[in-house]
């Protein structure tokens, strides 16, 4: 038997460590400065137990998706 979502320890446990492993994927991915990052939204799926950051750098924008239990980026969507 598996321990549900909310018994397990989340690596990522505040905003701001979401905030930082997302921006540092845009850094890795796309070739721009932290400093013209701008985080637009954040968000917390408690059934999921995922975290959501819309980030935006000069005309675009992306959607970082990261597993809180494992601390890793699962899905990087640029919209």
């Amino acid at each position: 038997m598996n321990p549900g979502i909310g018994l397990m320890d989340r690596r990522l446990k505040t905003k701001k460590n979401a905030i930082s492993l997302a921006t540092s994927g845009i850094l890795k991915n796309y070739k721009v400065t932290a400093s013209s990052i701008e985080i637009l939204e954040t968000k917390y799926d408690n059934d999921a137990g995922d975290w959501y950051v819309a980030l935006g750098w000069k005309d675009k924008r992306a959607i970082v998706k990261m597993d809180s239990v494992l601390a890793t980026i699962t899905e990087i969507k640029e919209i």
